[in-house]
């Protein structure tokens, strides 16, 4: 997260024209550097030497007649259906499939294990049928997209390449986190948002709640939060909040989709928007005022005040009610005006009430100065501090999430000139996102205690869909390669040559994107 003294920076939108191409992927055959344009890079790849799968008027997708298969059958149709202008329809598994079916099964849990072993999936396609297996729903969704990211529109007709690939991610946790509270963000906006997670086989949307300029999430105990603390946003603009039908909704999009949901209240620090609408959690018992500015570090919740813990309690336990997911985060960074023990008071007393709901705790790494339950997740994203409280937590159980700002923050500009974002933590540039090794970032952690990889983008200076997804894209593609795929199987230069070809796809969707001078994109302008 950004530190305090920042110049706020007036958004403008992306400058991107949106066109109707079709996205074309070349044939792959098994080399290190190869024209295949998957991303991630999967772990095995083999090419068939065979024609390719036809998607013809008679092709089906075939599932099991299970509720969760049957949603994803659903959304593999309407996918495929799209793409191809015709419908496809659904069918239960049984009797042998018509040819042109795309089957999706699944399968017994993966006997070794690993990290992400439940999200295994094997795609072989062959000219007259698809077969993607998996042990999860996400797995499927996995295999799915990547069909679609292999399939190309030719004179009317979906094709897509015989190949067999095998493959699983490197982490567990792959994340985006999304700031709504600075300048908000609707439930669909976030939905084609969840699109682009999903094919990029991202798996957890982090939403950063709460902050100084508004509170988004409506908390039952705690009307006021969204009654007085929802409308305002950063330079004035409109605010907004979800409902919990909202969320739950959100949640459940998101599910489909292999993606949970972490919501984040920030606290004990980012909180005036709190403050604001409860006058008791101040020592004078007043509201502040409404907030629209971008600096950060000056307001605090107060662990000893008798309104805090009851508030704490409250809150948490009403949004862990609402999370379907494993994790709760509860922010903890940029407290710049609490000392260290009342900080580490606070940090345990959250944590107990996260856990007493049931869910497992993630905060910000500034935690990582206070003793922790094993199982706590640390969110790191400063890379100029002294490492020790990290390699110390890791040592006593707990996990490190890889967010480093000079790498994963996606609201940074991507050169000095642009006209979005910040630049305290440098200039972000694709490759910049790409080249970095999570394992490696903090001297001294284990690599089996860092849980995964996160991107971040902050919101000051992004006020519509268009700024967001400019800011996204090209680099969640390359943050994402760099969650899911082994070190030794990333190379740059053969993630340039992938990446160039989607664009085609992001045009096609109709979202802005930036066209970094990086790659050698084959768009058009």
């Amino acid at each position: 997260m950004a530190p305090a003294n920042q110049p706020a920076r007036r958004a403008v939108r992306g400058t991107v024209t949106p066109s109707r191409i079709a996205p074309r992927v070349s044939r792959v055959t098994r080399r290190p550097v190869s024209p295949i344009a998957l991303i991630p890079r999967p772990q095995h790849l083999d090419e068939l030497d065979e024609p390719p799968f036809v998607l013809g008027e008679t092709s089906t997708v075939v599932v099991e007649p299970r509720p969760e298969l049957i949603q994803t059958g659903v959304l593999t149709a309407d996918l495929f259906g799209r793409l191809s202008g015709r419908a496809i329809e659904v069918r239960y598994a049984g009797a042998e499939p018509a040819p042109g079916a795309i089957v999706l099964t699944r399968t017994g849990p993966v006997a070794d294990g690993g990290p992400g072993a439940d999200e295994t999936y094997q795609v072989v396609v062959r000219a007259g049928r698809v077969e993607v297996r998996s042990p999860s729903v996400a797995g499927l969704v996995h295999g799915v997209v990547t069909l679609r990211q292999l399939a190309t529109v030719e004179e009317g007709s979906v094709r897509i390449p015989a190949v067999r690939i095998q493959d699983a991610p490197r982490f567990a946790w792959r994340g985006l986190s999304i700031d709504v509270a600075r300048h908000f963000f609707g439930v669909e906006d976030l939905k084609g948002v969840i699109g682009l997670m999903a094919h990029y086989k991202l798996n957890v949307l982090h939403l950063h709640l709460t902050d100084d300029q508004g509170w988004r999430l409506h908390v039952p105990s705690r009307p006021k939060l969204t009654e007085l603390s929802s409308d305002s946003a950063v330079g004035g603009d409109r605010g907004g909040f979800y409902t919990p039908g909202d969320f739950a909704a959100l949640t459940e999009y998101a599910a489909a989709r292999g993606i949970r949901v972490v919501p984040e209240i920030d606290v004990p620090g980012h909180v005036n928007a709190a403050l604001h609408a409860y006058g008791e959690l101040t020592p004078s018992g007043e509201p502040t005022d409404a907030y629209d500015g971008i600096e950060v570090g000056f307001s605090r919740l107060h662990a000893d005040l008798p309104a805090t813990q009851p508030f704490l309690e409250a809150v948490f336990t009403d949004v862990a009610a609402m999370t379907a997911g494993e994790h709760v985060h509860i922010g903890g960074d940029e407290v710049l005006t609490m000392e260290p023990e009342e900080y580490a008071r606070f940090v345990a007393l959250a944590s107990q009430v996260v856990r007493a709901a049931g869910k497992k705790v993630v905060g910000w790494q500034e935690i990582a100065q206070t003793p922790l339950e094993p199982g706590t997740v640390v969110q790191y994203w400063d890379t100029r501090v002294d490492p020790e409280p990290f390699v110390r937590a890791a040592r006593e159980g707990a996990l490190l999430l890889m967010s480093p700002g000079s790498k994963s923050y996606l609201d940074m500009k991507y050169d000095p000139t642009f006209p979005l974002g910040l630049e305290w933590a440098g200039h972000i540039e694709v490759r910049d996102s790409y080249d970095w090794e999570p394992t490696t970032l903090v001297e001294g952690v284990p690599a089996e205690s860092v849980v995964g990889v996160e991107a971040a983008v902050w919101t000051e200076t992004l006020r519509t869909v268009d700024d967001l997804t400019t800011m996204l894209l090209p680099r969640l593609a390359a943050v994402a390669e760099v969650a899911w795929t082994p070190p030794q199987a990333r190379d740059w230069a053969d993630f340039r040559t992938r990446v160039a070809q989607h664009g085609r796809f992001w045009d096609h969707l109709g979202v802005a994107w930036h066209r970094s001078p990086q790659v050698d994109w084959t768009t058009r302008p």
